[in-house]
């Protein structure tokens, strides 16, 4: 796999280096030094749930530059959450594989976190102050068994072609939003915005609001935990959300059944449907975002007329839109791994401002790092204050608590309930 991927992945970097904004940042990062005997052989195992994983088998090729007897490879299981944990006491555990926010506090995954190296300790030498300490998870004792590789968000992407032939800026607040909608549709763009209905993350709706609802459930002291034990009249913080929703929609910024009619599914369909070229702005998330550039040579109407794009948080608010930060995934090192060293060494190597800005570049997924140059596609991040950027981890929302609210919103958005109906029926709402 080495021999016959390397000539690829080489050229993947060069090209991703020459990319502006690629490559190393401005400011000097700390050069990687080997720890150990750069003649070493050994060899690595990462486990995941990708089908394919090109920007790792890229850092693998880098990782050969310091230790060329090396030979590392990816492994994709079936039903990964469900086999993990037996694979990391199996004949052949993989050293490295990969973990999710969402696993943590999971009683079923009790046994794959014992199985972790502790990546804060000391002694590893892993510095993973370049990740967004919003970012980063612990256990009840404090140690980080995992360490966030990709993250995503909630937004749109944007035709900038269209933008720049209607003479319109990309608006930034929710009023421009209205403002931009109107001239939109008076030259013809019957519906500004869109998105896939669907009552999921992805779902237009949730793209939208969504990260509203959370910044105002942080900003509300005993919010989260009041709406995670459904109390008797939680729903009320979602008022200003499902009102700026029911208004939204209202406007004719967006035509919902135009989108329950063209876009099939929350993601091949929403890209390409974005590829026709005459849709401003779509309501996405990053993971749809890093799905573009594979599409865009099998849409015929893009490869005729291709255009610039780019990811903008949705204008939801009066002030701006809101950057919630949600880990893809993260990597864990097994401490049972037959060659624990060189697999800490690997995640050393890995855990750094440009080599996870490399690997977001190619995987077109948002980079943990502050640093959102990597990817010019997701450079407008760089613009939100710090005071409307934070991560899903603040929230303190149990999943309970977030369906319900995503039952609220497609029920608004659909015309199935009415603001207040909504709110009282917090905690029994159907859901899709």
């Amino acid at each position: 796999m080495k021999k016959t991927l390397r000539a690829f992945f080489s050229l993947s970097l060069a090209v991703l280096l020459l990319l502006p904004g690629c490559g190393r940042g401005e400011k000097a990062e700390k050069e990687f030094v080997p720890k150990y005997d750069t003649e070493t052989s050994f060899s690595l195992t990462v486990a995941g749930s990708y089908g394919n994983f090109e920007s790792l088998e890229a850092e693998f090729e880098r990782f050969y530059e310091y230790y060329p007897n090396a030979s590392l490879q990816y492994v994709t299981m079936d039903d990964y959450n469900n086999v993990i944990s037996k694979a990391l006491i199996g004949n052949e555990p993989p050293d490295i594989f990969t973990t999710t926010g969402s696993m943590v506090g999971n009683e079923k995954y009790k046994d794959m976190f014992d199985a972790c190296e502790i990546l804060s300790d000391p002694s590893l030498g892993i510095d993973y102050s370049c990740i967004r300490s919003s970012l980063i998870r612990t256990n009840d004792s404090g140690e980080i068994l995992m360490l966030p590789i990709f993250t995503t968000s909630y937004g749109m992407l944007v035709n900038m072609d269209i933008f720049e032939k209607e003479g319109l800026k990309v608006p930034n607040n929710y009023g421009e939003l209205e403002d931009v909608c109107k001239a939109l549709k008076s030259a013809g763009y019957e519906s500004p915005v869109m998105g896939a209905d669907r009552f999921s993350g992805p779902g237009l709706f949730n793209c939208f609001i969504y990260p509203m609802f959370a910044y105002d459930v942080i900003n509300s002291d005993g919010a989260a935990d009041s709406l995670n034990s459904f109390e008797e009249g939680s729903g009320e913080i979602m008022r200003r959300s499902l009102d700026r929703l029911d208004e939204f929609v209202s406007s004719g910024g967006i035509d919902v059944q135009k989108c329950r009619e063209e876009i099939t599914d929350e993601y091949d369909s929403v890209i390409m449907r974005f590829f026709e070229g005459d849709v401003p702005m779509m309501l996405a998330t990053g993971d749809i975002v890093s799905g573009t550039a594979k599409r865009e040579s099998r849409s015929d109407a893009f490869s005729a007329n291709p255009f610039k794009y780019r990811f903008f948080t949705a204008p939801s608010g009066n002030d701006g839109g809101y950057f919630i930060n949600s880990i893809s995934i993260c990597f864990s090192v097994n401490k049972n791994s037959k060659n624990l060293d060189m697999a800490n060494e690997f995640m050393r190597f890995l855990i750094s401002e440009g080599e996870l800005g490399n690997m977001a570049g190619l995987k077109r997924l948002i980079t943990p790092v502050d640093d959102f140059s990597f990817d010019e596609v997701y450079s407008a991040l760089a613009d939100i204050p710090d005071d409307r950027s934070f991560s899903d981890k603040e929230t303190g929302l149990l999943d309970p608590a977030v369906r319900q609210f995503r039952a609220a919103i497609y029920a608004v958005g659909n015309g199935k309930m009415t603001v207040d109906e909504a709110i009282t029926a917090y905690g029994n709402i159907p859901e899709e």
